[in-house]
């Protein structure tokens, strides 16, 4: 940004902006989309849910037929730092390292020793865990000493290493969370009956069900045992219903397992056995759904390809394909894969959905479920869900009668920020000047003195 007087300008609306954000409106930082049902958090630790319901997976207190909820709902006013949404259940980590779980669990699924359906938040550890991810029955999670752990439906060899509850089917599910393995666990991802492992020296495991090769382990067979796939490289990961993906350092994109709408970008096979490059580099986050896939790549563009039965690649069609087509251009910085619907946040913190609305876990205010009515059912292009405030992830400035440069910028509440400044564009060589904190509402200001002799370029960036 130039320290002109086209600059003094712009700041005439700092203030207002600044007192919008600090006044409530809050940036969605994060989003999980599970069988029909939505969570996201906003960057105030605030839990906010959407969608069916029967099973008491939103944690509103509410359960059964009707009553679902079609427009965003708070269910926890703070402190939340992660979620995952499974088929029908819901998990939530708080800030101290506390996980919490509602909804369905007829096959021990949240881990209280009960096989009782909960429509309200409950504590199942009190601390120390550190990641979370929710499957078709089942869930999994991590501690603190890099320990996995699991709990609820154990066919096709899932949990299937455990001290078994006495009072249970040892075979079929546990109640009580049971530890697979003992550490080194950076990141877990969950599909319809496997999983995913990434650990600390970046291999990548699996274990699980493998009638299509989702495991990558060269053969359709199942697994009760963390299997090594990939022994290094490995820096981010996703579970789809029956396929899997991965991406190396290098930003290449890889796959495995179901490819039988084109998910994995090949319309020849049915299913791939042994992981498969699907694209090269320049990719920065996956997310693997039912049937479809959504990446997403550095420059911020969003992309899908696979199933589109219900509109969920956001292409404006219900057409399938076999060959990554991009949705969104630029300023996408979050993607979910739902059970046939989409999400993902921008960098101006707004939430965005697409595909099937039947159950309202878009949460554009109706649904075409139970009740007949009709409204839409399917969304083929995008739709934006919660705005983002007034401002957010933006600099403003204003020309100080001092000679000083004044910069506000609203960010995420306890985050630092750097201030950086460059002479030229042409190339830029970024200077850093100085690092704050942003305060409660996500606002901070940095003075700075502009060099009147040449243009001032100015930018913000998180860091450590």
């Amino acid at each position: 940004m130039r320290a002109k007087a086209n600059l003094i300008q712009i700041c005439l609306v700092c203030a207002a902006v600044l007192s919008a954000a600090i006044s409530g409106a809050q940036p969605v930082t994060k989003v999980a989309g599970g069988g029909g049902h939505t969570l996201f958090l906003k960057s105030d630790g605030s839990l906010w849910a959407m969608g069916f319901n029967y099973y008491g997976q939103l944690g509103d207190g509410n359960s059964g037929a009707f009553t679902g909820i079609i427009t965003p709902e708070q269910i926890v006013p703070s402190n939340v730092t992660a979620i995952a949404a499974g088929y029908h259940h819901s998990l939530f980590l708080k800030s101290d390292g506390s996980l919490w779980a509602m909804g369905d669990n007829d096959v021990g699924e949240l881990g209280d020793r009960t096989t009782n359906n909960i429509n309200h938040p409950e504590q199942i550890i009190a601390s120390g865990v550190t990641a979370i991810a929710a499957g078709y029955g089942f869930s999994l999670f991590t501690k603190s000493n890099g320990s996995l752990w699991y709990m609820g439906f154990t066919s096709y060899g899932l949990g299937n290493q455990y001290t078994a509850d006495a009072s249970l089917d040892p075979t079929n599910y546990t109640t009580v969370p049971q530890q697979i393995v003992s550490g080194g666990v950076m990141a877990i991802a969950t599909g319809a009956s496997h999983a995913l492992i990434l650990k600390n020296d970046s291999s990548l495991w699996a274990m699980g069900f493998n009638g299509a090769g989702q495991l990558g382990n060269g053969t359709l067979n199942s697994t009760t045992q963390p299997q090594q796939i990939v022994p290094s490289g490995v820096t981010a990961i996703s579970a789809g219903d029956s396929d899997s993906l991965f991406l190396e350092n290098d930003g290449s994109l890889w796959g495995m397992g179901d490819n039988s709408y084109g998910q994995l970008g090949d319309s020849i096979n049915s299913y791939f056995i042994q992981p498969q490059q699907i694209l090269s580099g320049g990719f920065a986050a996956i997310s693997a759904g039912n049937g479809d896939n959504l990446f997403l790549r550095s420059n911020g563009s969003l992309w899908g390809m696979g199933a589109n039965v219900s509109g969920e690649l956001g292409d404006g069609t219900l057409n399938r394909t076999n060959q990554p087509e991009q949705t969104v251009p630029s300023g996408v910085t979050v993607i979910a894969a739902g059970n046939e619907f989409s999400l993902f946040i921008k960098s101006d913190g707004s939430l965005w959905g697409m595909g099937y609305n039947g159950f309202g876990q878009l949460g554009l205010g109706d649904f075409n479920g139970y009740n007949g009515s009709v409204a839409p059912t399917w969304f083929l292009q995008p739709a934006q869900i919660v705005a983002g405030p007034p401002g957010y992830n933006q600099v403003s400035g204003q020309l100080l009668g001092t000679g000083d440069m004044q910069l506000s910028f609203l960010g995420l509440a306890g985050t630092n920020y750097a201030l950086d400044r460059s002479f030229s564009l042409s190339p830029a060589n970024w200077i850093a000047q100085i690092t704050n904190t942003a305060g409660a509402g996500g606002a901070l200001v940095f003075t700075n003195a502009p060099n009147p002799a040449t243009n001032n370029f100015w930018r913000v960036r998180s860091v450590p």
